[in-house]
């Protein structure tokens, strides 16, 4: 049995999936920085392109470089729903995609059976869309109007587990044995990210486009300072972005994020401070590294005694 969920049936109001969110390169960039979200040529080109082919988006590249936060401002930028699936080692179908009401099906069953039901009408009223429980996957797809799906630390999964992701991937459908095949209301727009802590398959990118996030260079991380923490000038700006640069280029446990270097802005601006000299920089490295090894290799590799 194939339950077709489409435009047809999703009620008026639904918006074609085959709608397109952004008309050029320049205003997925321009909608983009209006969230504060400040992106670079190929960032802008990948989501222009996964919206025009109706492909998802695989976005890997090192923690803390902005991959959960593009998702958000697609989201924001776009107006669409924002929907979020965090990855965990052991995810399953009833956390991913879906999981029947067991207790609502239990009093239906106790009832039913008071009223001397067959079993087949029994079974056939207990697996219906009333006990269906939906989880962010079925939930995205089966929303009547278009959302933002985020697949977030999708490497964090088995490889095993991969395998509930291809469908919906794939074909925006997800089969229920006891019910059916759910096909999509509408094609969610849909990001997935990974921190490279394991190889995904070649099934799961197949079926996305590929975008790789690396640390900001010295202009970008400046211009998203100012976009994040509008209070900071350009020269404090422009000195949070170039010691961050530094510091990344150093052999640390854990590299500086781009929201620790908004909050190390921040910080200074608390602070009031206007420029960033040896003790100011000693006494907050803090905020942005978060080992004390790295704060000691920081402070001898870039003189801040």
């Amino acid at each position: 049995m194939v339950t077709e969920l489409n435009a047809d049936t999703a009620g008026e109001g639904a918006i074609p999936a085959t709608l397109p969110i952004w008309k050029s390169l320049e205003d997925v960039s321009e909608r983009l920085a209006d969230t504060n979200y400040v992106p670079d040529d190929q960032i802008a080109s990948v989501i222009y392109l996964a919206d025009r082919l109706a492909k998802p988006i695989l976005c890997e590249g090192p923690a803390g470089v902005g991959k959960t936060e593009l998702a958000k401002s697609v989201a924001a930028a776009s107006g669409r729903r924002f929907i979020r699936l965090q990855c965990y080692e052991g995810l399953d179908e009833a956390k991913a995609l879906y999981e029947w009401n067991y207790k609502k099906q239990l009093l239906r069953i106790q009832a039913d059976q008071a009223k001397d039901h067959e079993w087949n009408e029994i079974e056939d009223s207990i697996f219906n869309e009333d006990f269906l429980l939906t989880r962010p996957l079925l939930e995205a797809i089966w929303s009547p109007e278009p959302v933002v799906l985020l697949i977030d630390e999708v490497d964090r999964v088995e490889i095993e587990t991969e395998a509930l992701l291809l469908e919906v991937l794939s074909d925006f459908q997800v089969s229920i044995p006891e019910f059916g095949t759910l096909r999509a209301r509408s094609q969610p727009t849909v990001l997935l990210t990974s921190n490279n802590t394991r190889e995904l398959s070649e099934a799961l990118k197949r079926r996305c486009l590929y975008l790789h996030i690396k640390y900001p260079d010295i202009d970008r991380e400046r211009a998203i300072i100012q976009a994040r923490v509008p209070e900071a000038d350009e020269a404090l700006a422009d000195q949070v972005a170039r010691i961050a640069h530094s510091i990344r280029s150093l052999d640390l446990k854990k590299a500086p994020s781009i929201s620790e270097t908004i909050d190390w802005a921040r910080t200074l601006l608390l602070l009031g401070v206007k420029k960033i000299d040896a003790v100011t920089a000693k006494s907050t490295l803090n905020v942005l590294l978060k080992y004390q090894s790295d704060i000691e290799k920081a402070e001898r590799e870039l003189e801040i005694e």
